[in-house]
């Protein structure tokens, strides 16, 4: 929308629902080959009937129409993911969180869905942050103990893993400007932290070895646990700093970081897996021009304990439109195994943003049926439609271990 002069007031301003629909959808039907146009109507669609075209001339009967709809008991929550064919759903959640609503649903037996917590400790990983120090307030308040060292804050984060365990948490997801190597002794990240404690400030290079200590650390707790380890990377936040001081942070300038030297990360899974101590790891790189790199380390740490151990993410946030998942898997599918791919994930916060899942599996199908049409591939139904059915859910359910059944 700001890319189409729409004026902040019917984006994030004080004007009416209806009229930032309005503007919305005039910026939809000038907005071709954009992903919102292919994933607006795939929900107007599956959730609200319409097979007609959003536009400006359009916006009221849409307006109307959906939220007739959304009046309907069809359209709850539960009934959307149910609709959706989801059986699990992993939302991440902070080392010191209560847990509390995982454990209201399930303890909830008219809802068969899983909904199982995955363990994002960015907050105790950014040590660079000015909320650090009370951040390890809140984490040592979970763990019931005081945090005054490194020691201490793996203690805590061993005590919070091992609930989360026990609360079906299966997988992890970090947040990282890229994945480091800086390696620092014991006692340099205790001072490390010790300064960062007593109000000092880090040096960046002190930030990337406690980085790489803390990421060695949980690394190794992932895989005593049997947990995939998720790393993303690639992201310039809050870039407009004058719309930063006016709105936030987290509100449309983010961009994508050309800066992600691979040879650290080969180092870093190095570092895990010569001690035999690499867990499962998923890689996802938001610059596009990371695919190659990333599909050549995987090669060097697979093992026996399951297939594609270290993975290639799908396409992710700024790259999970039709060119970029067809490039994100033509690149896996040249250097690595694409049969073995666990296929794609939306971090949306829209109870919508499943019909996204759709809209893979459709590139996913055409992508292969190019294949067999060009002679590349046999076209034998049987196995293609193993392979389909493998990526979009079988893979997952084995790389993961949930407990549910193989399709």
């Amino acid at each position: 929308m700001r890319s189409n002069g729409v004026d902040e007031k019917y984006i994030t301003g004080d004007s009416t629902d209806r009229e930032k629909f309005q503007k919305w959808a005039e910026t939809l039907e000038r907005s071709i080959g954009n992903p919102l146009y292919h994933w607006s109507h795939l929900e107007l669609q599956k959730y609200f009937g319409y097979h007609g075209v959003l536009n400006g001339k359009t916006a009221e009967e849409v307006w109307n129409l959906c939220n007739a709809k959304l009046a309907e008991d069809s359209m709850s929550v539960r009934n959307l993911i149910k609709q959706s064919g989801v059986t699990l759903i992993c939302p991440t959640d902070d080392p010191a969180d209560s847990l509390e609503w995982h454990k209201f649903i399930q303890a909830d037996s008219t809802f068969d869905v899983q909904v199982l917590p995955a363990w994002r400790p960015d907050k105790a990983d950014n040590i660079e942050k000015p909320d650090f120090a009370d951040y390890l307030k809140k984490l040592g308040n979970a763990a019931d103990m005081k945090i005054h060292t490194f020691a201490d804050i793996k203690t805590a984060l061993k005590k919070r893993m091992a609930f989360f365990h026990e609360m079906g948490c299966r997988a992890s997801d970090h947040a990282l400007e890229y994945v480091m190597y800086v390696p620092a002794s014991d006692e340099e990240i205790e001072a490390i932290v010790a300064k960062k404690l007593s109000g000092g400030e880090v040096t960046k290079e002190e930030e990337l070895k406690y980085k790489t200590a803390f990421m060695l650390f949980v690394g190794r707790e992932y895989h005593r646990l049997g947990w995939a380890m998720q790393l993303h990377y690639g992201c310039k936040r809050d870039n407009n700093e004058l719309m930063y001081a006016q709105m936030g942070p987290d509100t449309g300038f983010d961009c994508i970081n050309n800066y992600a030297p691979s040879g650290q990360m080969a180092d870093f899974l190095n570092a895990l897996n010569k001690t035999d101590e690499l867990p499962r790891t998923i890689i996802y790189s938001l610059n596009p021009n990371d695919d190659e790199a990333i599909g050549t380390i995987l090669g060097c740490f697979q093992d026996a304990s399951v297939a594609a151990k270290v993975q290639q993410g799908a396409a992710w946030w700024f790259n999970d439109h039709k060119t970029g998942m067809i490039k994100q898997m033509t690149s896996l599918a040249n250097l690595g195994c694409l049969g073995n791919f666990i296929g794609m994930l939306t971090d949306s916060r829209s109870f919508l943003s499943y019909a996204r899942h759709e809209y893979f599996r459709r590139i996913l199908c055409e992508l292969f049926g190019n294949w067999v049409e060009s002679g590349e591939y046999p076209k034998d139904m049987d196995v293609l439609g193993g392979l389909i059915q493998d990526i979009s859910y079988n893979n997952a359910v084995r790389y993961f271990g949930f407990d549910l059944e193989i399709i």
